[in-house]
């Protein structure tokens, strides 16, 4: 903060009202980074899983969708099915992470009522 001498209470944290909303205001101002930098990326993935299923159900090799911005560590939500599988989705459009042939996949799906 300001480096100015706090008296008062032994908890004391800020030395003045003008202190504490400045260092307030900075700590939301940190957040709200936070906060776009991670809808800024789902945005980017729920364009590209848009992009790419087209029908409801496709398979696609995963470089092609990470080539485009896509980055799976960001979803809203998942769905596990009956053998397990844990879909991720962001929003209403799900991926699965495969391995076929020895080539990384993705199963994407788009969400259905029954899944609710």
């Amino acid at each position: 903060m300001c480096e100015s001498n706090i008296s008062g209470r032994a908890d004391k944290k800020f030395c003045s009202d003008n202190c504490k909303s400045i260092s307030h205001y900075e700590h939301r101002r940190e957040n709200e980074k936070l906060y776009f930098k991670i809808d800024r990326q789902l945005k980017i993935n729920r364009k590209v899983l848009k992009k790419y299923n087209l029908s409801g159900y496709t398979t696609i090799n995963k470089a092609e969708l990470l080539a485009e911005g896509f980055n799976p560590k960001y979803f809203t939500h998942y769905w596990k099915n009956r053998k397990g599988d844990v879909y991720l989705f962001v929003y209403e459009f799900g991926f699965l992470s495969l391995r076929k042939n020895g080539k990384e996949k993705f199963l994407l799906i788009k969400w259905q009522d029954y899944m609710a």
